[in-house]
């Protein structure tokens, strides 16, 4: 067992050897602002330069790229990253091969719906289902949603589910228990939240909503986290009466940080879904 462990280590610190040695030779002094000189012998960059440029120490990087057995830290490997020109996918296999474990990756909004992913929403054709990216805008959704969430009726800058669920008294008021799902809601984007605090339009999010809904404010001010938002959710629907679902949400593309989100009606009427029975429920 333990000679197993060690000949894959003596193989994984051989990759990072080679992907480094290979990672710097592809890249000339021209392309990291460095001149050429007449006396270069080094194809790409020398382990010195490398060196340099990451702020990191000339024997822990030569040792690093030789495959020997030390531990370095993230910020190391993020400032040889940088100098490397690595991209993401370059990047988390260095953490790989180096850490054993892949890097924090930054969290974006993506705001492009796969083709796949369409397809898949178009077959849900009684299920109420829609994808949210990481600042939980709705970028896609099919007929069922529709009916539900009336997301074709509203401004598109307001195609937000959480922006949805706290700013519009006409959506949430249909919720049965509203007050006991709220903190749930919040509890879970928070989550999401924290993967990009820096950026400005998930700030822009949150400062709205605390300007325009004191619910929002107060539970935003708790700073509880929780897990994914799923379990049961019944709505008041129109000439039908409660209505409700067990609704969940799935990992649809992770790098993307897109969710799909489905609801199943249940009871009397898992059968009939979100049927044409359904009026729309925007309060036009």
């Amino acid at each position: 067992m333990s000679d197993t462990l060690d000949n894959r280590l003596d193989r994984t610190r051989s990759e990072l050897a080679d992907f480094l040695r290979r990672r710097r030779e592809s890249l000339s002094p021209l392309d990291v602002g460095l001149p050429v000189g007449k006396r270069r012998r080094t194809p790409g960059l020398r382990r010195e330069e490398v060196a340099a440029l990451a702020g990191v120490g000339i024997t822990w990087y030569t040792w690093l790229e030789q495959g020997r057995a030390i531990k370095v830290s993230s910020t190391f490997l993020d400032n040889v990253s940088r100098v490397l020109k690595l991209d993401e996918i370059e990047r988390r296999h260095l953490f790989l091969l180096a850490h054993q474990r892949p890097p924090a990756m930054a969290g974006q909004a993506w705001c492009e719906l796969p083709p796949l992913v369409r397809r898949l929403l178009d077959d849900l054709t009684l299920r109420p289902s829609y994808v949210l990216n990481l600042r939980w805008d709705v970028i896609g959704w099919n007929d069922a949603a529709a009916r539900l969430f009336g997301f074709e009726q509203r401004d598109p800058a307001e195609r937000n589910m959480l922006w949805m669920l706290f700013a519009d008294d006409r959506l949430n008021s249909r919720i049965v228990e509203w007050s006991v799902q709220a903190p749930q809601v919040l509890a879970s984007f928070r989550r999401d939240f924290a993967q990009a605090p820096e950026d400005e339009s998930m700030v822009e999010l949150v400062d709205g909503l605390e300007r325009i809904s004191p619910l929002f404010k107060s539970l935003w001010n708790r700073h509880d986290v929780h897990g994914r938002c799923e379990g049961r959710r019944t709505f008041m629907i129109e000439d039908q009466g409660p209505v409700a679902f067990d609704h969940s949400s799935f990992v649809v593309d992770e790098e993307k940080h897109l969710r799909l989100v489905f609801y199943a009606a249940v009871g009397e009427n898992e059968e009939v879904g979100i049927s044409t029975k359904m009026t729309e429920t925007t309060g036009e």
